[in-house]
């Protein structure tokens, strides 16, 4: 196998074959995914080793003093051979990675083959093709969190246990010095446990990241930006904690930290900076100086991290381990957000080129990774990535009428089943709300009393077997959609499901199955923009085409509260894969076919996107996702052009058809604004109570919703490969 080495005496770096480890009792094999450069702890390591030996026993006085006391017991002659043998020696990099389980060593329990861990370790998650982990260095990567970002693992835990040492409290004030990558993750840490934080860097860039990633405010230490700052949150007292992660031989980090921290204060030292406090400012204010070490209790001792025995939960809450595991769950539920940090992803062959740019500063990173082989070739293969469409291969069993009144079932009654569907159904003739499925019992009852359920419930069998009623409304969080929806099918419903219908390629084809094993392709999903009245009569005036078209569709969705639960990417699936859908549907609906290809790219975070549709007649559809517009600018607006014609949307509130001749010619423009934005609910539900009622064709065909979800799929699979998704069609 290969691993990256480094000789310190000349500093030589190389990328070795070297034997793979052995598998041995108490811990597991890893065969690296993606493993993190830490551009401070190992730039400096690589720094060191390019140093003269004066430079060398400058910078690590510690290691001087141990070879005086080796000179006062052995002696020079034996002393010189011991040092420069170990200095003439090739020493591993890393300590923070990714990989799945090759091997499992005797007494281990909790991880099998297969299974993608995140490790951690100097000595045991190296820059290697394979790592032999101890039980108590690796954690288990939650469902949805990528490699790449479960490799920050060690990382987060580092920043973790300096965040426990300061103590946080809700509604306290920190400064956060040094917004490398330890700062930046301090940062996000301490804004998910409710305090506010100032950043100090003299990087603007590093500023304005870390203000993105949850800061109050940040500015450089040598301006008055962040005294400025700490004084208007605190009301002049000072922060209450200080968190040192900044590096380098600088005292100003202790001295700023001195001037804005609070009376009895904490400081908390998490990197290595210079620490010649001055004794009369901590003095007066009698600041508490704390240190945090490494990645937690259990850190330097052989008898964790190598034996594996634990330390009992009641003693230590947080060890190293837990804080893994506790990282890797915040990542996973998109409370820590990593990926603004991955500046740079490097081949694993192109290890001592990749350390080399970043110490001559060719290469400027907060984070770099390096991607194993096996990811490599998966890179590779993703130059033509595909997303199946599946066929519908179903001979669909006689639909019946329903019988009078159409007797409908809500599963879900969150806020948009109480906004914007229910309101329009409960007063609608001909319609019976027979039963509500919640999973508390309050939720029902509200909606029961409400708008005039005839039964609330929260058991959904009872629902399903119920032979009275005709369809099911499902209108759960995304993660649930697709399986709620295979067990109506199976139980013979009419099923209406909110946006999306799945969330992965295996859901969809669930879903599926479901249809050809029952023979019920009774399906709607709620993609109402096609119903909307004012689009409808648009796309009947701008008339059938005979060249292809171009349509742009920009989607000022705006910034999520905190706390909603759209941010569990990890479970609930990025928020384009919940929402894109309605916009895929209409662009589809609009030029009356189905998307071949997909290609999609995102800024930085993947906060706004841009999403290319390609159509068989070779139209295509930009659609402009972004969440960090101005409130007050309409959130959706369309054009279409095609054959000399533009038609222009304005937020579902005025339309307008351009023709070619003189310029600025309109030929149509709505005769008057709505009342309120009708984005067609109302249309949607009245086609589909009609289509329950009379037994005849659903008011969109399958195919179409299986094509506009799996060109949903296909935005996440282009992000992440960066290149053009063929949607590919089974027959």
């Amino acid at each position: 196998m290969k691993q990256v080495v480094q000789n310190y005496k000349s500093g030589e770096l190389a990328v070795l074959d070297v034997p793979v480890p052995g598998c041995k009792p108490g811990g597991v094999l890893v065969r690296t995914a993606y493993s993190l450069i830490s551009t401070g702890t190992e730039l400096m390591k690589v720094s060191e080793a390019g140093m003269s030996m004066l430079g060398k026993a400058r910078s690590r006085p510690d290691q001087v003093a141990k070879v005086m006391q080796s000179v006062a017991t052995n002696g020079v002659p034996a002393t010189y051979r011991k040092v420069m043998g170990k200095l003439d020696s090739y020493t591993p990099l890393g300590y923070s990675l990714c990989g799945v389980v090759e091997q499992v060593g005797a007494g281990i329990d909790d991880v099998k083959v297969g299974d993608l861990v995140a490790c951690a370790g100097n000595e045991h998650a190296l820059h290697a093709e394979l790592n032999w982990v101890p039980k108590n260095l690796y954690a288990p990567v939650p469902d949805g969190l990528a490699p790449q970002h479960a490799s920050f693992g060690t990382v987060g835990s580092i920043a973790m246990q300096g965040v426990r040492q300061g103590e946080p409290q809700l509604g306290e004030v920190a400064l956060v010095i040094g917004l490398g990558l330890i700062g930046q993750l301090v940062v996000q840490l301490l804004a998910a446990s409710g305090v506010r934080v100032v950043g100090a860097d003299p990087d603007p860039v590093r500023c304005e990241l870390a203000e993105r990633l949850g800061a109050a405010a940040c500015g450089d230490p040598a301006s008055a930006a962040v005294e400025n700052a700490v004084a208007e949150l605190t009301d002049g007292h000072g922060v209450d904690q200080v968190y040192l992660a900044a590096g380098g031989g600088s005292n100003q980090p202790v001295e700023l930290a001195a001037k804005l921290a609070r009376d009895r204060g904490r400081v908390v030292d998490i990197g290595k900076c210079r620490l010649d406090l001055p004794w009369n400012a901590y003095y007066e204010k009698e600041l508490e100086v704390r240190f945090s070490r490494s990645y937690g209790p259990g850190r330097y001792d052989p008898s964790y991290e190598l034996e594996g025995r634990d330390y009992p939960i009641g003693h230590v809450r947080w060890t190293e381990r837990r804080n893994l595991a506790c990282f890797l769950d915040l990542a996973a539920r998109g409370k820590v957000d990593v990926e603004p940090l991955i500046s740079h992803v490097a081949d694993f062959d192109d290890a001592v080129e990749t350390y080399q740019r970043l110490k001559d500063g060719e290469l400027k990173a907060i984070t770099a990774l390096f991607r194993y082989p096996e990811q490599a070739g998966e890179a590779e293969e993703a130059k033509a990535p595909v997303v199946a469409v599946p066929a519908v291969n179903v001979k669909p069993s006689p639909a019946r009428a329903a019988s009078s009144p159409v007797r409908l079932a809500f599963v879900g009654a969150g806020n948009y089943a109480t906004s914007m569907l229910l309101p329009h159904l409960a007063q609608r003739e001909g319609v019976e709300l027979s039963t509500v499925v919640t999973t508390t019992a309050l939720s029902g009852a509200n909606a029961q009393r409400k708008f005039g359920f005839a039964k609330a419930t929260t058991d959904l069998d009872a629902v399903l077997g119920d032979k009275s009623i005709d369809a099911v409304f499902v209108v759960t969080r995304h993660s649930s959609h697709a399986e709620l929806t295979r067990q109506a099918l199976l139980a013979g419903k009419t099923v209406f499901v909110e946006k999306p219908l799945a969330l992965t390629e295996d859901e969809l084809a669930g879903v599926l199955a479901a249809v050809e094993e029952s023979g019920n392709d009774r399906l709607q999903v709620g993609f109402n923009r096609r119903f909307a009245p004012l689009l409808q009569e648009a796309r009947t005036r701008f008339g059938a085409r005979t060249g292809p078209a171009n349509l742009r569709y920009l989607v000022n969705a705006g910034r999520l509260t905190h706390g909603s639960w759209y941010l569990q990417q990890g479970t609930e699936g990025s928020r384009f894969a919940g929402e894109g859908g309605h916009f895929i549907d209409t662009a589809s609906w609009l030029l009356d076919a189905d998307p071949v290809s997909v290609y999609a790219t995102a800024t930085s975070g993947n906060e706004d996107l841009q999403v290319v549709l390609r159509y068989p007649d070779g139209s295509t559809a930009t659609i402009s996702y972004v969440t960090t517009g101005p409130s007050g600018f309409p959130k959706e607006t369309l054009d279409l052009v095609a054959d000399g014609r533009a038609l222009r949307l304005d937020d579902f509130v005025r339309a307008s058809l351009y023709l070619d001749g003189r310029a600025g010619r309109k030929k149509w423009v709505s005769s008057r604004l709505p009342k309120a934005r009708d984005k067609g609910q109302n249309a949607e539900l009245a086609a589909f109570i009609k289509a329950v009622r009379t037994g005849g064709p659903m008011p969109v065909p399958l195919e179409s919703l299986v094509a506009t979800t799996a060109a949903t799929l296909a935005v996440q699979a282009g992000l992440a490969g960066g290149v053009p998704v063929t949607l590919a069609r089974s027959r």
